[in-house]
Formats: structure tokens, C-alpha cells, sequence
């Protein structure tokens, strides 16, 4: 926790709730990994804003104590989870992203073209919604395939249910462990691993199905 803490606070620390949160660090720390241990963990709900990069995006914000638990949870997923990644899977994972991206494309097209010689083509798409159209029980399934653990399950699916899009256009609405619930929160660190994970079997059969 402690460890996840030091990593969740870098750029941070001028924020009023993480200072608030920090004034009683160990407090809070010893009464999340309590509350952990005893099965008395729910998560918390969220604030809203939104953001233009350069659309509209619409993040929920969640407590300084979810966000530590988030941190400390990620920690412990992301090595197991990122190994199984296919290569070229380059989104929010450490030691890859858009650049990587891009020189690998450029590496492909050069071998396609014969170094340019030739025409070649390339399929650019979007999944629209993606992160509100998420299926709480179709990720909780794929995380029931590496992990046997039931009290880190019951964790998973306490910050999974934790938000639920009930009308794709607009709505959130709390629904804490229901699994035919929809959407993952913009603004979770876990939404992040939990985005390449619910991907990771199409990506498998674009690459070794469709070749």
C-alpha cells in the first residue's frame, strides 16, 4: 500500500484531497488494508467532469483512497496480465505507446510496399463507446480465467460494479455488484489494464485467425 501510495502521489501532491488524505497517511492506510482484510471494502462513488483532447471526454474521479486501492491492485495485475499481450499491442503499457506504435507501422508498411515500391492498404477503426459499452460479466469472465483467487474476484468485482452506464448517451448510476451491468470509468488506472484485457482476444484472432 505504502509502495502504491509513493507512485499514485507523483504530480499530485498540491491536490487539497491528496493532502487531506496524506495529513493521516498511516491511518489511512491501516484502516483501507482493515477494511480489505475483513471484507468490508466497498467502493466509493465518483465525481464528473469533462475534458477536450482534443473530443469531449467525460472522466469520473474517484476518492484518493479508491484511487490508492486502484494503484496498489494494478500493481499486482498488470505483470501477469502484460506478458500475455500480443506484441503489437501498444495502449497503456510501459515501454510501448503511440510513437512505438507509429515506427512499427512504418516497419510493416516498408515490407508490404517493398520498401515503397507497391501499394498496400490498412484498416483504421474506432469501437464506438467503447469504454461505456464494456460488459461488466464478459470482463469479470476473462478475469476468472487467470485468477482463482476468490477474495481478490469479490475485490475485482466490488471496482468493476462500482459504475454502470445505464443509457449509453448519458446516464451513470451506481449499481455495486451487478454483474449485467455496463461501462468502465475514464479515470481509473484498473480501467486501463481492464481495456486491454477485454480487447486481448480480438486482437488474438486478428492476428493468428485472420492472419
Amino acid at each position: 500500500m505504502f509502495t502504491a501510495w509513493n507512485e499514485f502521489r507523483r504530480g499530485k501532491r498540491s491536490k487539497p484531497d491528496v493532502q487531506t488524505f496524506e495529513y493521516t497517511l498511516e491511518d489511512n492506510i491501516f484502516q483501507l488494508h482493515q477494511d480489505l482484510t475483513e471484507g468490508a471494502y466497498r467502493h466509493g462513488s465518483y465525481q464528473q467532469f469533462r475534458i477536450t483532447d482534443p473530443k469531449v471526454r467525460l472522466i469520473s474521479k474517484s476518492s484518493v483512497r479508491d484511487r490508492l486501492l486502484h494503484h496498489a491492485v494494478y500493481r499486482m495485475l498488470y505483470p501477469a496480465w502484460d506478458k500475455t499481450f500480443i506484441w503489437d499491442s501498444y495502449s497503456c503499457r510501459n515501454g510501448k505507446g503511440t510513437h512505438k506504435a507509429f515506427k512499427r507501422l512504418e516497419q510493416f508498411s516498408r515490407q508490404v510496399t517493398n520498401n515503397y515500391t507497391k501499394s498496400c492498404w490498412a484498416l483504421k477503426l474506432d469501437i464506438r463507446k467503447f469504454f461505456d459499452s464494456i460488459d461488466h460479466k464478459i470482463l469479470m469472465n476473462l478475469l476468472e480465467t487467470r485468477i482463482s483467487d476468490e477474495r481478490l474476484l469479490k475485490l475485482l468485482q466490488n471496482i468493476i460494479s462500482s459504475f454502470s452506464i445505464t443509457d449509453l448517451s448519458t446516464s451513470l448510476h451506481y449499481a455495486q455488484d451487478d454483474r449485467s451491468s455496463k461501462g468502465m470509468p475514464l479515470g481509473n488506472l484498473t480501467s486501463q489494464l481492464f481495456a486491454n484485457i477485454y480487447l486481448d482476444p480480438l486482437d488474438k484472432f486478428v492476428k493468428h485467425h485472420l492472419k
